[in-house]
């Protein structure tokens, strides 16, 4: 055999090589790289998505969050004026409770002066009497002057 029949048996095995490895070899290749290819697509989509995602729910939580600090912020607020309006009813209640008290202590002042007066008239009354026995140096009968002593008590 020569070298030219030897290459053309060559280049027909090389052909059949070629038919057999690009009917049968080549597309499953293909077809995997293909797959391979699709799934590092929908990978990349799915990522931009979940980073998409992502970035809402960041916003979603940010909002929430302002929106609890205001709820929040307004809470305390109203609890504040609630606590203020407490503090100035509870004062109003301890003055109109220290004026009452003032009061019920002048009418007691009042009604001991009444009668520490009274207590006075009665040792003046008894004073004066004695005072007339000693002039008149007898005893004045109390029973027997009684009209004439109360007017005497109420002239003191």
């Amino acid at each position: 055999m020569s070298i030219n029949a030897t290459l053309f048996v060559q280049a027909i095995v090389f052909l059949i090589l070629v038919w057999f490895t690009m009917s049968f070899v080549w597309p499953p290749i293909a077809k995997a790289l293909d797959e391979r290819a699709q799934k590092i697509a929908d990978g990349l989509a799915a990522a931009d998505k979940a980073k998409s995602d992502l970035r809402a729910a960041n916003q979603r939580v940010e909002q929430e969050l302002a929106q609890a600090r205001n709820e929040t912020a307004s809470r305390l607020a109203d609890a504040d004026r609630r606590a203020q309006a407490i503090i100035e009813e509870a004062k109003a209640r301890a003055t109109e409770e220290g004026n009452k008290i003032v009061a019920a202590a002048r009418a007691e002042a009042e009604q001991q002066a009444i009668a520490a007066r009274e207590a006075l008239r009665e040792q003046v009354a008894a004073l004066a009497v004695k005072g007339a026995e000693q002039i008149l140096r007898k005893e004045v009968d109390a029973r027997a002057h009684a009209d004439l002593l109360n007017r005497l008590k109420t002239e003191l």
